[in-house]
């Protein structure tokens, strides 16, 4: 196998903007720390000059070429962690994430997350696309929100799912608990995300962000303060549910980021917001057989209803 050769130009959003962010932001596929560390080997060329800087500011029309290598043998450990299997074959697997697990190790955690659990289940039978922190890994999930995920045990299969999710015909609906009764039963928020100029960790509606669309129905309502909704995402941007829910003054219920604080207010311990990943369709890259899974709500999920449900009585 050769490196993997993908270039990009700067658009008028990306003016200034710290090149390993940049990169992040473009290919979610590849975590942050390890596109900064194929800066740092020389492996990004802007306007076919070498940058090695993750912090180089860039330019409006400036060409990144990125080479990305060969996947190297794995130095994580495998673990015998628990994983509930939905579906598995040669070329792929789906899995139930619960929440509170990382899907891949970050710089600070190397154990406990779901690739390590995978390591172990699948004796290092992975894709190698996303680099050796992430084998396998097509998309991901948020610490805290649990749901179904697409694992990919080839490369060949791993292509397949990230064609499907680049054109929107693999299909992702997810279920919340946000705060507010909505004023329809049904609606739409299109609106830009990027980050917020003022908090890296968070995301934001900015004019200048990645077009972002996300759909919502209301399923029930819990009294009335709070409603059950299900939400599905033309576009795959971070945080996007949280942040567009958020902007549209229907938090999601327990959100650290986004939220409003109001679990401590009610002392309910919810250790993150209640979004869950329930339903996934797709086309296996193989086989060409549609495959649809449905999964129903978690205990997080099952508690936080019960718990608000009282409160208000």
């Amino acid at each position: 196998m050769s490196d993997t050769i993908i270039t990009l130009l700067v658009p008028e959003e990306g003016e200034d903007e710290r090149l390993d962010r940049f990169l992040a932001d473009n290919l979610p596929q590849y975590s942050r720390e390890y596109l900064k560390t194929l800066i740092r080997q020389s492996q990004v060329a802007i306007n076919q000059k070498a940058v090695t800087k993750p912090a180089y500011a860039l330019t409006l029309g400036e060409e990144i070429c990125l080479a990305v290598p060969e996947a190297k043998p794995l130095e994580l450990a495998a673990e015998a962690i628990p994983l509930e299997i939905l579906f598995e074959d040669a070329d792929l697997m789906v899995i139930n994430k619960p929440s509170g697990m990382l899907t891949h190790p970050s710089g600070r955690e190397q154990t406990g997350t779901l690739v390590n659990a995978l390591l172990f289940h699948c004796q290092g039978q992975l894709s190698g696309i996303n680099g050796v922190e992430r084998p396998g890994i097509v998309h991901r999930l948020d610490r805290e929100t649990s749901g179904l995920l697409m694992i990919a045990k080839t490369d060949a299969a791993h292509r397949g799912l990230q064609q499907q999710l680049q054109a929107r015909t693999a299909k992702r609906c997810y279920r919340a608990i946000a705060q507010g009764l909505f004023n329809q039963p049904t609606g739409t928020v299109d609106a830009p995300i990027g980050r917020n100029p003022k908090n890296r960790d968070k995301m934001d509606i900015v004019p200048t962000g990645r077009h972002a669309v996300t759909h919502w129905e209301v399923l029930e309502t819990i009294g009335t303060r709070f409603s059950i909704v299900k939400l599905s995402l033309e576009t795959g941007r971070t945080h996007q549910i949280r942040v567009h829910l958020a902007s549209i003054g229907h938090p999601l219920f327990a959100d650290p980021l986004y939220g409003t604080g109001l679990e401590k207010l009610i002392k309910f311990n919810a250790k993150g917001q209640i979004l869950q990943a329930f339903q996934l369709a797709f086309t296996h890259p193989v086989t060409q057989a549609p495959l649809a899974f449905e999964i129903p709500p978690d205990d997080k999920f099952h508690e936080a209803r019960e718990f608000l449900t009282q409160w208000q009585h």
